[in-house]
């Protein structure tokens, strides 16, 4: 692409790009492979601070954004002082961008121009689980419903084609849905 050339943008994405950066891929996989890092530390009660600064991709550590700070913390019914959204709240959170922003990007690659996505999300928590007093109900989220409105020129077949689309390359959404390993252990640093 020449100087001279606009990029083309569809949906805020910079199609240029993205298949550039496809094409490097395909040839060295290795710059696929990111690492994202989150810390956090306990403040007081149920609220704690969680920090979001550098990451390792695109063969290199990059730690040239501001830190991104977040609280968490429990309503007063759950003995917080909401100095925060609870860590379940923020699932929900990371689950809307993610999902959002591939559909989105994926949209655009495939020449879909998006006026507007909304959406919501709801979860349900049983707290017999978190609480220790019953074995049968898990720990966690039970369900999970989204919702999506999506503002463009297609028919609402290629609407229901967008969100499964989204879901499909949704890190997050795979996440959730197929349970990665984490392996938890006391820091020796």
């Amino acid at each position: 692409m020449g100087s001279s050339e606009t990029p083309k943008i569809v949906n805020g994405i910079n199609l240029d790009q993205l298949f550039a950066t496809i094409e490097q891929i395909k040839g060295n996989g290795e710059i696929a492979k990111f690492k994202f890092r989150a810390r956090n530390k306990w403040i007081g009660g149920t609220h704690n601070q969680a920090t979001v600064k550098d990451f390792f991709g695109a063969l290199q550590e990059d730690d040239s954004r501001e830190a991104a700070v977040y609280h968490l913390d429990e309503p007063p019914v759950l003995l917080g002082t909401n100095e925060g959204s609870n860590p379940v709240e923020y699932l929900l959170v990371a689950l809307s961008g993610c999902l959002t922003t591939t559909m989105v990007a994926h949209s655009a690659a495939k020449g879909i121009e998006i006026r507007g996505v909304e959406s919501r999300y709801e979860g349900d928590i049983d707290l017999r689980g978190f609480l220790g007093l019953s074995e049968d109900i898990p720990v966690g989220y039970q369900a999970i419903r989204v919702f999506f409105k999506i503002d463009a020129d297609v028919t609402e077949a290629q609407k229901e084609e967008m969100i499964k689309m989204a879901q499909k390359y949704s890190p997050v959404f795979n996440t959730i849905t197929r349970s990665a390993p984490v392996k938890v252990q006391l820091d020796q640093a």
